[in-house]
């Protein structure tokens, strides 16, 4: 199977790695101004767009939250921008930060990914409700913070608006965003929707610290030689993991970095597509 040329809009529910492919394209497209994704997102087949944008002011750790929501006559795709890692290395390290109380208060979240997502939340809510007029699939995907957004949106939906509720979740380098009793939730009803991809030495993945922030399941994991695995074993973990720091010249900071780039979430995925 080689790399789609294009997205399939009556994608059903369930793993499918040329959506995960185009799903990621999706998310390096948030990262672009509104004019470029515009402009891509219709020669993708999707007629209607709308934006999704918050500024903060300080002491809020992120300038602004954007996302984005496509609609084709099949298929809706809302996808959330991801930020530096740099900044989110340093914001999700910070083990003063309080748990927030979850969706349909289910557990915690970290605070700043409730804060952020709330603030472009009820556009986005309004958006699904106008353009999802022909029972149209609904998928939320992102990059780093974007993933952790598109997850908590995905659980808001699940345990608040069901009526709006997503079809599936794919995130990439997506941090540890909820507790367990969320987490545990979540499994339950994202069960066979929810991927999380994680590439090789990605460092934002490994934030904020365990025990408060856990992970979602549905593991997608890229190793060293770029190949897709569906768990990541301790023990191959931690030889990957070796594997990975010992091609970087400048150690783990900079492999996690490198490894945190949507774009190579991109050609991992393409690579195993072929």
């Amino acid at each position: 199977m080689s790399a789609p040329s294009a997205i399939d809009h009556r994608s059903s529910a369930g793993y499918s790695l040329p959506l995960a492919y185009w799903l990621a394209q999706a998310s390096d497209l948030a990262y672009k101004d509104e004019a470029t994704i515009e402009s891509v997102i219709r020669d993708w087949g999707f007629d209607q767009v709308r934006h999704h944008r918050t500024r903060f002011t300080p002491p809020f750790p992120l300038e602004d939250t954007q996302a984005y929501t496509a609609a084709s006559d099949h298929m809706i795709i809302t996808a959330f921008r991801g930020t530096e890692p740099a900044q989110i290395r340093d914001w999700l390290s910070d083990a003063t930060t309080p748990p927030w109380p979850g969706p349909a208060r289910t557990g915690y979240v970290h605070y700043g990914f409730a804060e952020a997502l709330q603030s472009i939340f009820p556009s986005l809510k309004d958006a699904l409700a106008e353009l999802r007029t022909n029972n149209q699939s609904v998928w939320f995907t992102g990059h780093s913070l974007g993933g952790a957004l598109a997850m908590l949106a995905g659980a808001r939906m699940y345990l608040e608006e069901p009526r709006l509720q997503a079809d599936g979740v794919y995130t990439y380098g997506q941090p540890r965003t909820c507790d367990r009793v969320l987490a545990d939730a979540y499994n339950k009803g994202f069960q066979n929707r929810m991927y999380r991809f994680v590439n090789n030495d990605d460092i934002v993945p490994q934030l904020p610290p365990e025990p408060v922030f856990t992970h979602v399941d549905a593991l997608r994991y890229i190793d060293s030689a770029g190949k897709l695995h569906e768990s990541r074993g301790l023990l191959g973990g931690l030889t990957d993991r070796a594997t990975g720091l010992a091609a970087d010249t400048f150690a783990s900071a900079t492999a996690g970095t490198r490894d945190h780039s949507i774009k190579r979430y991109i050609a991992a995925i393409g690579k195993n597509l072929t």
